[in-house]
């Protein structure tokens, strides 16, 4: 159990690594689905497809993790 968690740190780690240099500033959060909608000084942001292609990554990563018993 503690392999896991020191793994899942280390890739958390390389998570935050990769969007403190800048890596995905251009295209996370912009994906082709997402919902943006701007009238006057009133803007709503849901971004959609950001959403569904992290927890498809998240739910592979748990799913490799778990297949590993």
């Amino acid at each position: 159990m503690g392999k896991y968690i020191f793994i899942l740190g280390l890739v958390i780690a390389f998570i935050g690594l990769l969007l403190c240099t800048g890596f995905g500033r251009h295209w996370l959060g912009r994906l082709p689905g997402d919902i943006r909608y701007t009238k006057g000084g009133i803007t709503f942001y849901f971004p959609l497809m950001t959403c569904v292609l992290l927890s498809v990554a998240f739910s592979l990563v748990l799913w490799l993790f778990r297949g590993r018993r």
